[in-house]
């Protein structure tokens, strides 16, 4: 039986959201990271734990919901930049609300937020370009109602000069389309494992990332030690080869002495997991 157009909607609004909400946990959990919570400890972070990421990423699942409700089938315009900004907004609250007012998400509600409202904008079925596209031509329509804040990201990209979590969307997300997917088939195809293959996608980002949070935290010395660090990694055959786990070591050693963490391609990773799975022909049957 053939689900009435509003049922349909929901139904896949709902799986967008717990695919959402999986893909930070995955992220979350991913181990090992360099500077990063992950399954082994907190990372260069004091106010963060991996229990304390999991119940951020629960609390989001019905702003994701939200976002692909209100973007189903719709076409990108300033009413629904608004609408999708508010919504952010709320969710971000929800997340500091679970998490005792740590922050834990704000980019990645950013990031999969957009790639959510996209591939519900698409009505639930695209290919990966196709909702990368699609997010980006939300991404850069301005949003009025959203309040003057300086984030530290924000004042991070005007210290250094460069590109932040918003023009990585606004051009359509190249660290995932151009580095983290393509790595991640590369990576498995030459037998990495799953969890190997997902660090080696982290890698690829890192290699070029302007990472906002190492910016703020170690200035463009930590942020050329991550991205030096991160090509050495790739450079030595990736996370499953002897010589690649000991460069992606010697990376966690140093990002930790830094006290340094690359948050941004955190988010654009779990975004990539994301990606792959709401472009994946299964979530369309």
């Amino acid at each position: 039986m053939r689900l009435q157009p509003q049922t349909e909607s929901l139904a896949r609004a709902r799986i967008l959201a717990q695919m959402a909400t999986q893909s930070l946990i995955d992220e979350a959990r991913l181990s090992p990271k360099p500077g990063l919570v992950d399954s082994r400890g907190n990372g260069a972070h004091l106010d963060l734990s991996l229990a304390l990421m999991e119940r951020s990423a629960h609390s989001l699942t019905s702003t994701f919901q939200a976002l692909a409700l209100q973007s189903w089938q719709r076409p990108a315009d300033i009413a629904l930049r608004q609408t999708i900004g508010r919504l952010g907004r709320e969710g971000e609250q929800q997340m500091m609300a679970a998490t005792g007012g740590v922050n834990t998400h704000r980019g990645a509600i950013w990031a999969l937020g957009l790639l959510v409202s996209a591939v519900a904008m698409l009505g639930g079925a695209a290919n990966a370009q196709a909702i990368a596209d699609a997010a980006a031509s939300l991404a850069a329509l301005p949003d009025t109602a959203a309040p003057k804040v300086f984030s530290k990201g924000l004042r991070a990209t005007r210290r250094y000069q460069v590109p932040g979590a918003r023009e990585e969307a606004q051009n359509g997300f190249p660290h995932i389309m151009r580095l983290a997917l393509p790595q991640l088939l590369r990576s498995r195809r030459q037998g990495a494992s799953e969890d190997e293959a997902r660090i080696d996608a982290l890698m690829a980002i890192m290699t070029s990332l302007s990472d906002t949070c190492v910016l703020s935290r170690a200035g463009l010395p930590g942020l050329e030690t991550m991205q030096n660090g991160a090509r050495a990694v790739l450079l030595a055959g990736g996370c499953r080869c002897p010589q690649g786990k000991a460069a992606l070591a010697q990376l966690d050693t140093r990002m930790l002495a830094l006290n340094a963490s690359p948050g941004g391609a955190a988010d654009l990773l779990a975004a990539t997991l994301l990606l792959e799975r709401i472009s994946e022909p299964h979530l369309h049957d």
